[in-house]
């Protein structure tokens, strides 16, 4: 492992240091993977993982240790081709890859028989198990066992138990809210009991009589009887559990907690919780750290818990394992990106981790796709001394800047003098009174910003130049050009989340894979909410006046009216704003908004922050009869441009700050990263022409906010962000924006010869990413880059 803390200390220094030139402190470092083999992830922090690395497959979540302790088969379960691998321990290395491309499936669930000779793994999306003969570390597949019934129902198994005779495999079946128990002697379902929302997975007790269920879209896990597969009590637990394991000594029952920071700890005589093991980083810390992953050691008194959200693995001492005990965690093992499962060899001195984004993703020049580029890794790490343990927590608190969150970072200072535009103090003011937050699709930085003069760009890849965005274009030199800014997310399933919640939590990151590949259809949208809610339920908390358009709500196109997708967002939204829909332009967007505007402005009664969703630059290709890539954009560029004339021309201007988002950048290539997005902060006090290449993320926007507007973070990662002290200065240059009009025109319209327009034609776009992304950016490039050839990646 290589310690990295210099520059994480120069990522510190980078955010609290504001210049006034053209050129401001910053660190050069970019998302991905370094030269060094460490990573920096789309937040900014450091990924440098113990042990010694072995890449996997797209995003590895499943594993299976054979009985003989000789292999771990592993299943990739991402967007692009998925795979099951088996790897060899001993010499750490792959000896089998067996591929399956879509509609084919996997996803989580590997178990062995007893006797290791047969390896069956959930073909999600596909309703079947498939079965494989394990011989000497390579796997021969079998006919599947079907899981069908009368009713044709959809039950996406994922996670896998076999009893101890081999005779039945259990399942928890996803979309079906429900347990099965498979006779493997007819390779039938024998029965099926509806138990919670959602279930990830199955654990049966050591002694067979009784089968656990954790129910990852709400909070509880299912107690069954394995005689008739009864329900025998269902038991409250954290929020959104996934992993189950069984203390080897005592047989309690632990559940991780994705969206509680926790691990329930469940009595088997009670059937009911009796300690709560917190795994917050630092004491008060927001959610964030997503635990997913559990393992014990021979001996039950230790506990490795896989934080996806934190990177690491912690080391739970549990004492003496009992109830009377006092569980803590004892350190950190840092690891790659999100880490999805964990487990220890046979002779308990090594940890085998899978990481499912390795060290992140990279350029992708030749459009290769952000959703399925990133290569998982497996850790095998020794298990720490107390010496090396010390060592890595302090590692790990490096790499995801703890103190700056716990100690720095939210108004821990007491004292301040004076305003600041981005208060940094308990008694500090912000002279900014009010935030637009405008969110947008698809795009990354070099695909409008490339050609833009200044800034890290590259020309070759811009698809949307100055020619048709002449107002970003404009807004980037006027203001502040930002070209180290990521999105958090890869696709918009987790964008939005992201961008509204300060997180995906496991249930978006885990099942986006499955959707954009169209492996799963649908999903639960209340299993995406995490503990502290929306973005407007932490200005409602803070006393923050709040207002929507567009964001979130559904879209009637035949009434014209939005209604809000989360209840608890009120009447605080315009309802004649539209929603997703490309039959509204972007422009008739910004009017609707500005109607609502002008009558704020002469009551006197603007809110504190509002929400603003200009959605029409994801385009719809080459679909004919229907606007160009560029006329869309074009119209989205003159939408902004005209929203920021009117502020900046009214009497809010000299107290406004606008920040600009794409939900994602899966959408075109970046000659950084692949998450790199374009991204605008638009105030009197971001009025300088600077370039500011600090390492900024979503996130950092949605601190800025927060600081602006007083209110407190919402996750680990709003409040470990860099805030953008670097764009902002105490200077401010109240000139008003003046709108440019198009030069593209705006009645541009693909005409059934446009390249690729049959195949746009057949794609879905009755929602964000419904497209298939290869085909819909490669009919993007050829429209707004005519003979030049596509940058293809080889497949």
């Amino acid at each position: 492992m290589k310690k990295i803390s210099k520059r994480m200390a120069a990522v510190v220094l980078a955010a609290t240091v504001v210049g006034s030139g053209t050129a401001m402190a910053s660190y050069n470092i970019g998302a991905g993977p370094q030269s060094d083999n460490t990573g920096v992830n789309t937040h900014g922090w450091f990924l440098s993982p113990a042990g010694k690395q072995l890449t996997l497959g797209d995003f590895p979540m499943g594993s299976a240790i054979s009985p003989d302790h000789r292999f771990m088969v592993v299943s990739n379960d991402g967007q692009g081709t998925q795979s099951l691998q088996v790897v060899d321990i001993a010499q750490q290395k792959i000896v089998q890859t067996i591929p399956y491309k879509s509609p084919e499936s996997l996803f989580l669930g590997v178990v062995f028989s007893p006797d290791g000779k047969t390896l069956y793994a959930s073909a999600s999306g596909n309703d079947k198990i498939r079965v494989f003969q394990f011989n000497n570390g390579t796997l021969t597949e079998q006919s599947p066992i079907l899981m069908k019934d009368a009713n044709n129902t959809k039950f996406y198994p994922q996670g896998l138990a076999v009893t101890a005779d081999g005779k039945f495999l259990y399942t928890a079946n996803n979309l079906n809210n429900s347990v099965s128990r498979i006779d493997l002697t007819t390779g039938q379902i024998a029965v099926t009991t509806t138990i919670g929302k959602d279930p990830y997975t199955v654990l049966l007790s050591k002694d067979g009589s009784t089968l656990y269920a954790s129910n990852w879209g709400e909070g509880s896990i299912t107690v069954l009887n394995t005689k008739d597969l009864s329900v025998k009590k269902t038991v409250t637990v954290g929020l959104h559990p996934n992993a189950l394991a069984e203390n080897p000594t005592n047989g309690f029952i632990y559940a991780a907690n994705g969206d509680s920071d926790d691990i329930s700890v469940v009595d088997p005589k009670q059937q009911q919780v009796v300690q709560t093991i917190s795994l917050s980083p630092y004491r008060n810390a927001p959610t964030g750290s997503t635990p997913n992953a559990l393992t014990f050691s021979k001996d039950g008194k230790t506990l490795y818990v896989a934080n996806a959200g934190n990177n690491d693995i912690a080391v739970v001492d549990l004492g003496d394992g009992t109830s009377h005990s006092s569980p803590s965690v004892k350190g950190l093992i840092p690891t790659a990106w999100y880490p999805t499962a964990v487990n220890l060899t046979e002779d308990g001195k090594q940890l085998m981790v899978l990481n499912a984004k390795g060290l992140g993703a990279g350029p992708n020049p030749k459009h290769e796709y952000v959703g399925n580029m990133i290569k998982g890794t497996m850790s095998f790490i020794d298990v720490p001394d107390d010496k090396q343990l010390k060592d890595y927590t302090k590692q790990v608190e490096d790499n995801n800047k703890v103190s700056e969150a716990s100690e720095i970072g939210w108004f821990s200072r007491v004292k301040g003098e004076g305003e600041s535009s981005i208060p940094r103090f308990a008694d500090q003011k912000s002279p900014i009174k009010h935030v637009i937050y405008v969110i947008k699709e698809n795009r990354t930085y070099d695909q409008v910003f490339g050609d833009l003069g200044k800034g890290n760009g590259d020309p070759s890849l811009t698809q949307f130049g100055q020619q048709v965005t002449p107002n970003l274009h404009k807004l980037a030199n006027q203001f502040v050009t930002l070209d180290n800014l990521y999105s958090d997310g890869e696709v918009s399933e987790q964008g939005h989340p992201w961008v509204t919640q300060a997180i995906s939590n496991d249930y978006s990151e885990k099942n986006w894979l499955a959707h954009y590949s169209s492996r799963k259809a649908g999903g639960d949208s209340e299993a995406t909410e995490v503990s502290k809610g929306f973005l407007w339920n932490n200005a409602f908390r803070s006393g923050v006046s709040f207002r929507d358009y567009g964001e979130a709500v559904n879209y009637n196109a035949q009434t014209g009216i939005s209604t809000p997708k989360d209840p608890s967002m009120g009447n605080n939204i315009d309802a004649q704003f539209p929603g997703w829909s490309f039959k509204i332009s972007d422009v008739q967007r910004v009017d609707e908004w500005a109607k609502e505007f002008k009558q704020f402005e002469q009551n006197d009664s603007l809110p504190q922050l509002e929400m603003v969703y200009l959605p029409n630059d994801h385009t719809e290709g080459t679909t004919p009869g229907h606007p160009t890539p560029s006329a869309y954009v074009a119209q989205n560029d003159l939408a902004l441009g005209k929203l920021v004339d009117i502020v900046s021309h009214s009497k809010y201007w000299k107290d406004t700050a606008i920040f600009v988002t794409e939900d994602d950048a899966q959408d075109g290539a970046d000659h950084v990263d692949g998450h790199r997005e374009e991204a605008l902060v638009i105030s009197p006090y971001t009025q300088t022409g600077n370039v500011d290449s600090t390492f900024y993320d979503q996130m950092s926007i949605y601190r800025t906010m927060e600081m602006i507007l007083g209110m407190k973070p919402m996750t680990q990662f709003d409040a470990s962000a860099i805030p953008m002290l670097n764009t902002f200065t105490n200077h401010p240059n109240f000139a008003p924006y003046s709108v440019e009009q198009p030069t593209y025109p705006l009645n541009a319209i693909n005409g059934q010869s446009a390249p690729m327009a049959a195949i746009s034609q057949q794609q879905d776009f009755s929602q964000p990413d419904m497209a298939d992304h290869d085909k819909l950016n490669h009919a993007i490039w050829l429209a707004t880059k005519g003979d030049q050839p596509y940058p293809e990646s080889k497949k």
